[in-house]
């Protein structure tokens, strides 16, 4: 089977739509790493996403019979907009089941390529489910965003562009964005064969580990629930044949949290001036992490920059999220008496750190509430001795700094409340 997918990847049609997207150096976040980092800007794709190389590869092999009956999919967006592109441009009429939570980018960018959208469930799964009932009562053929063969190999046409624009033996590991597992399936297969000693590593979401679980467990599982922070990889269960794929070629899965993918969003935009979406930043993110954990440097390491479909209302969120996503900010949850006093004790134990948000809410007669920002210029490490007394001891403000980084939601909502008796 692998001769078999470098066979399809080398033949695959995904170039009438397609464009063979830049290799570039990432200068500012491989200075702070001390490693060479490369993105792949599959941001740069006509639908802003590399999905359209699958996407249209499928729809490309159609039979002229096949192809005359039209296509259906389900999609979170990206998926979606390839579809919809390639069946325009073979002249065939595409249908679009979409949850309902899909970002309106997406669904405004599937109407303008001429789709028929239907808006169904609240997640991909439930999406899909319909897709294919809809797709056997009206006779369309059904293009699978990842377990199919042809969107494999069209995916897969990402690491014969890096192995073109980059020499494999100089290539240390190349990161993937995963949800389903179509992307990692198809770069793993082309660049093992050629390159058996470059690691291949996925990126999920903590809250979005499906390849990860599947892999650990050595059988696909069906996760109970998925954040949608990351809609384009909120998959509740991977593709058959790219797990088998992912057995076969993946070294290893990693998983990041939100505010890990929202400074990974902030780096890119520092290194390219584009904004990339939660999934597309999954790769950035990962390297982070693994650099972090494996205490390398001099590596080249080169992350697929998925997507750009963001909403534009999200940034925010994200510009919040990003600076506890790299460390720089520390979000506190403090609980004090409500007596004469304490609060001042508070502000004095503080002493001259920067403040960058503040909220003082009174809980009853006996304690109020007080969330607190402060900027960090050490990192987590500072965190030891951000309220060195009274009451607030080092593990907790490290187990506090843990809940922190995997929270998904509102900072004053998701913290843990740290008890004191100031």
């Amino acid at each position: 089977m692998q001769e078999n997918y470098v066979d399809r990847i080398l033949k695959a049609k995904v170039y009438d739509v397609a464009v063979e997207t830049s290799l570039e150096s990432a200068p500012r976040l491989s200075r702070r790493l001390d490693n060479r980092i490369l993105f792949k800007r599959e941001d740069l794709q006509p639908v802003f996403s590399f999905k359209i190389r699958g996407a249209y590869n499928k729809i490309a092999q159609l039979s002229p019979i096949s192809a005359q009956r039209g296509v259906i999919c389900a999609s979170a967006g990206n998926h979606a907009q390839g579809v919809a592109l390639g069946a325009r441009t073979r002249g065939i009429p595409a249908v679009i089941v979409m949850p309902l939570t899909s970002p309106d980018i997406k669904v405004q960018a599937v109407a303008d390529l001429g789709g028929e959208i239907v808006l169904h469930g609240d997640d991909y799964d439930q999406a899909y489910e319909h897709a294919l009932e809809l797709g056997r009562a009206r006779g369309l053929v059904f293009v699978h965003p990842f377990d199919d063969p042809d969107v494999i190999a069209g995916q897969g046409t990402i690491a014969m562009e890096i192995l073109r624009q980059h020499h494999g033996d100089e290539i240390d590991a190349i990161f993937v964005p995963v949800g389903g597992g179509g992307l990692i399936a198809g770069i793993g297969a082309y660049a093992k064969s050629l390159y058996p000693r470059i690691k291949i590593i996925g990126v999920e979401p903590e809250d979005a580990a499906g390849m990860h679980d599947s892999l650990r467990a050595g059988k696909r599982v069906t996760l109970d629930r998925v954040g949608m922070f990351a809609d384009g990889v909120a998959v509740r269960r991977v593709g058959e044949e790219t797990f088998r794929l992912a057995r076969q070629y993946v070294d290893e899965i990693i998983l990041v949290t939100t505010d890990q993918i929202c400074a990974a969003i902030q780096d890119i935009f520092q290194d390219t001036r584009s904004i990339a979406e939660p999934a597309g930043a999954l790769a950035v993110a990962g390297i982070k992490k693994y650099v972090a954990r494996e205490n390398c440097t001099a590596r080249t390491l080169i992350a697929i920059n998925g997507g750009a479909n963001m909403n534009f209302d999200r940034l925010r969120y994200v510009a919040e999220r990003a600076d506890l996503g790299a460390q720089r900010e520390a979000l506190l949850a403090v609980e004090i008496p409500e007596a004469p006093g304490s609060f001042l004790r508070f502000c004095e134990l503080l002493g001259r750190r920067s403040v960058t948000e503040f909220n003082y809410r009174y809980g009853d007669l006996r304690a109020a509430q007080i969330f607190v920002g402060l900027g960090l210029t050490q990192g987590k490490p500072a965190l030891t001795n951000v309220v060195p007394a009274e009451g607030i001891v080092e593990r907790d403000l490290l187990r506090f700094a843990a809940s922190a980084d995997r929270s998904s939601h509102h900072p004053l909502a998701a913290q843990t409340m740290i008890t004191t008796e100031i």
